[in-house]
Parts: structure tokens; sequence; C-alpha cells
């Protein structure tokens, strides 16, 4: 028995829910976002809430029923508040900076990275004043929101994934809620 797919959604005022034969629609504020629900999966909306179904106890439809749930739950989520990750830049002479729709990073390389940012999601750059940032001295925040969840993800691990924060020095792209160990180096004879 899935306990996330038991639970309901609720559906917030501003959001629209419209059902045509298997695909789902949400409309919300922030965007529009479609999903088409597999084979044993219904849902039924009573009361402001919408409830997923399975028609069967087969594994495999098992397993699409709390996927089917936290999915729509994503969607209705991200067409209302929407969603943000921050990412931080740490290390001297690093930055970045949003040209149109491309985000610049300089990290170390002999070149800098550019990073076409993707429909449906908005980056800013904020350069941070020398000092702040505690021990490890934070030079960029990137922060970049977005209302699918999937799609904003995605970019945050390419932004991530050009300079993975190393283990010596903390030098690297990170999550701001990410814990790196710093390792001890070698020690002088």
């Amino acid at each position: 028995m899935s306990r996330i797919g038991n639970l309901p959604i609720e559906i917030p005022s501003s959001v629209k829910i419209d059902v045509a034969d298997r695909n789902i629609t949400v409309t919300g504020k922030l965007g529009t976002l479609s999903y088409e629900l597999q084979e044993g999966i219904n849902i039924d909306i009573e009361d402001n809430h919408i409830i997923v179904k399975r028609d069967n106890e087969e594994r495999s439809v098992k397993a699409l029923h709390g996927l089917t749930r936290s999915l729509l739950f994503n969607m209705v989520k991200g067409v209302s508040e929407g969603y943000e990750k921050i990412l931080h830049i740490i290390g001297t002479g690093y930055s970045s900076e949003v040209i149109g729709p491309w985000l610049k990073l300089s990290v170390g390389y002999s070149h800098d990275v550019y990073l076409q940012i993707p429909k449906g999601i908005t980056v800013t750059s904020e350069a941070v004043p020398r000092g702040r940032g505690g021990k490890l001295s934070i030079q960029s925040i990137v922060t970049i929101k977005g209302f699918h969840k999937e799609d904003l993800g995605k970019f945050s691990a390419e932004v991530r994934a050009v300079r993975p924060p190393e283990n010596y020095k903390g030098k690297g792209i990170r999550y701001s809620d990410e814990n790196v160990t710093i390792k001890a180096g070698k020690t002088g004879a």
C-alpha cells in the first residue's frame, strides 16, 4: 500500500486543472504543465483535492501510484509557488554574470564558460562583498528560479558540473545547502 500515493493533493484557488482522456493539464499564475497518466492509474478531483487511484495490485502499477502522485504534487506546487535553487561560487577570482539568455561563468579555466538558460527559467547573479561568507570566501551567488522542477534541477546540475567543489580548499560551485567535507592536506616532514 503506497503511503505517498494515498495522500490527497490540495488544489490552491489560483490553480486550474483540466483532465482530457488521460492527459492532465495544470495551469497557474507561473505557467502551464501537462502530464499523461500511465495505464492502471486514475485520478478523481473532489472538494479541491486530487486523489490518485490505481486499478489493480500489480507491482508495476503500485510503483506508478506514488510516482504519479509526486509528479502531480510537484506540478501543482510549481505553477502556484515555483521552485528555487541557490548556488554559491567559491574561489579567488571566480565570478558569474547573466548576459541575455546566457549564464557566463569565470571559474579558473583559461576561458569563460557560457551556459544557455532554458525557457521558463530565470537566473540572477549577485556579487558578494568581501568579508561576507565566513571562513570560505563566497565570490558570487547564482539564484535559479522556475516552475518546472525537473528542468530547474537539470540546469542547476549543469551549472554545478562546470566546476564541482573540491575537497582540499573548498573551491568550486556548490548548492547553498550542500556540505563539503574539507580534507587535511599533506603534512610537512
